[in-house]
């Protein structure tokens, strides 16, 4: 079993999904006593979440190549790292070190065109629905995207800032998180991207009124394929 390596913290609650996903594929793969071999940097959200708001993806880029060269010296074997808006960084990180990086558009964009999709509606922070990082490997990949009006993005990245990345979950935002999805569907989307690793705790299978996504389940099933068998699935 390869040893993978997690940058998370971003938020804490998002990074502990991760954490339970891996063990629990491992169990299941391997059963008895195994769990998932990690490496796991827990950073302080807080002064990032600053200067995403400040825009200083410059200062972001070099901490996160920073931390990421730490995990891979540290025993890491393949790297993910545990939030969708963080990936407009990907290109730093992948400089930085050499071992595998997964990324996590690129996983999702393939679970959504092998389930036969084409049209996927994207909820996620602001900065994910707004610019370019992750819709272009999106659209890279075939797939014809749509995120949510203006006031809908402004509601979903406020409740994934205000309360999901503080480990709060509020019903009255499941219901605008319903309402949200409701409307996408009726623009056209065919399927769900929860992509925001927190999106998963208002929103699932069981209240979606589309084929839901899960980042965080398709980011971990992808590392376990390859910490587990030495190759990515196709």
């Amino acid at each position: 079993m390869k040893t993978i390596g997690i940058l998370g913290g971003m938020s804490a609650a998002s990074t502990a999904l991760y954490v339970a996903r891996l063990h629990e594929g491992v169990r299941q793969a391997r059963g008895g006593l195994h769990s998932a071999d990690l490496l796991v940097r827990l950073l302080d959200f807080a002064p990032i979440a600053q200067q995403q708001a400040d825009g200083d993806w410059d200062g972001l880029g070099a901490l996160m190549a920073a931390e990421s060269r730490a995990l891979e010296r540290g025993g890491a074997e393949l790297l993910l790292l545990a939030t969708n808006t963080m990936h407009k960084l990907a290109p730093q990180i992948e400089a930085a070190v050499s071992i595998p990086f997964l990324h996590l558009a690129d996983a999702t964009a393939a679970a959504i065109a092998a389930a036969g999709y084409t049209r996927p509606a994207l909820m996620a922070t602001a900065f994910t629905m707004e610019q370019d990082f992750y819709l272009a490997r999106l659209r890279a990949a075939g797939l014809d995207p749509i995120v949510p009006n203006a006031a809908d993005r402004a509601e979903t990245h406020r409740i994934i800032y205000d309360e999901l990345c503080r480990d709060v979950v509020r019903d009255d935002s499941r219901r605008s998180y319903e309402q949200i999805a409701q409307r996408l569907k009726e623009a056209g989307a065919d399927c769900l991207i929860l992509g925001c690793t927190e999106v998963c705790m208002l929103l699932g299978e069981d209240n979606a009124p589309l084929p839901v996504f899960d980042t965080v389940a398709i980011h971990c099933d992808a590392a376990l394929q390859l910490a587990l068998t030495g190759s990515e699935k196709q």
